[in-house]
């Protein structure tokens, strides 16, 4: 099974260690929906009115000299994330939060563990963590959560923590296939699969640069078995550079749109915090710096936010701070556990 850590908290724990009880895995690929173009109304002439033959009473015409109230921005240049929970049963499934006005839609109905992943670059696909009798697995859906595939299709093999390639035609994923916690790449529809790391440690939870030319990761090759930390290295698997040094434990790397820096959450003193980095190692921040857990940073697709999922109100609830760490703000409001939250992208016409 998937080894992510003596002192992983609940969520990653089960992410890949705890197996649940059914699963059905469609063999089709979803399709990637089309979106039409909403066609402009016609404005009609309006019907003409007769003069009077005497000139009415002049009345004065107020003037509105109060400014129309701008249409809000989306939260994040976005204003949709997904996420998992347990709202609905005993078993986590995915939900999309519309954080404008805080409409929640369930988009996956199993009755296994399922944890989300990212969208694709398009916005049109999803992927996730699901689980089947004896494995976990990567797998894809569609945004709406229609059509889910099991990429994987590897019923004795543990793997998880899947994320795109910038241009939407791979994906990068953690693997138990050669016995222990790898990285490996695959195209979109699960073929031509390729080991990048190979060390007898644990090497995982990849993250891929917007620039398509590296890849984040945490692993206890360094450290003592389940002290995890963040490294960088190019996407053959080469050039591995480690970024943070010392007895912590870190998950969850997250780069922000414009490459510049890697969101993670570091455990220094047994409770989780969201910190930043520079790509090259430098610059070193704490975001958070709250007594609770603080755990799966996500970027907004504008790069003025974060999402993360917090215990601080007791239980598992999504976040959003700035970028900077302020005005962090309950987005979820549920005694249910939320977790993972994931933004979808901007989709941006071309026409």
């Amino acid at each position: 099974m998937l080894t992510i850590g003596k002192r992983a908290i609940a969520f990653i724990t089960f992410l890949l260690l705890i197996v649940a009880c059914t699963t059905a895995s469609p063999t089709t690929v979803p399709n990637v929906e089309t979106v039409s173009t909403p066609v402009a109304p016609t404005l009609e002439q309006p019907t003409a009115i007769l003069m009077p033959t005497q000139a009415p009473t002049t009345v004065p015409i107020p003037i509105d000299t109060k400014a129309p109230s701008p249409t809000p921005l989306p939260l994040g240049g976005s204003g949709e994330i997904v996420f998992g929970s347990n709202r609905d049963g005993d078993f986590p499934n995915i939900y999309l939060l519309t954080t404008s006005d805080g409409n929640v839609t369930r988009l996956t109905l199993g009755d296994s563990n399922t944890f989300p992943g990212p969208f694709s670059p398009n916005g049109s696909q999803l992927l996730f963590t699901g689980f089947g009798l004896t494995n976990s697995f990567v797998g894809l859906m569609n945004a709406d959560g229609t059509d889910p595939v099991d990429l994987s299709g590897r019923p004795t093999v543990d793997e998880g923590f899947p994320t795109w390639s910038p241009d939407g035609q791979q994906i990068a994923f953690t693997s138990r296939l050669d016995g222990n916690n790898e990285i490996y790449i695959m195209n979109a529809d699960g073929t031509n699969i390729k080991r990048i790391t190979n060390n007898h440690s644990d090497d995982f939870a990849p993250a891929w640069s917007p620039d398509g030319s590296q890849i984040a990761f945490v692993s206890d090759r360094d450290n003592l078995t389940g002290v995890n930390n963040l490294y960088l290295m190019n996407v053959d698997g080469s050039g591995i550079v480690r970024l943070t040094n010392g007895n912590e434990i870190d998950y969850g790397p997250a780069w922000s749109p414009d490459g510049k820096q890697i969101a993670f959450r570091a455990d220094i003193d047994g409770n989780g915090d969201i910190f930043s980095i520079h790509a090259d190692g430098s610059g070193r921040v704490n975001l958070t710096n709250d007594p609770a857990s603080d755990w799966a940073p996500a970027w907004s697709p504008d790069g003025s936010s974060i999402a993360f999922q917090t215990n601080r109100d007791g239980n598992w609830e999504i976040y959003v701070m700035h970028s900077d760490g302020s005005a962090p703000t309950n987005l979820t409001l549920n005694p249910a556990e939320d977790q993972m939250p994931y933004w979808k992208p901007v989709l941006i016409s071309t026409n």
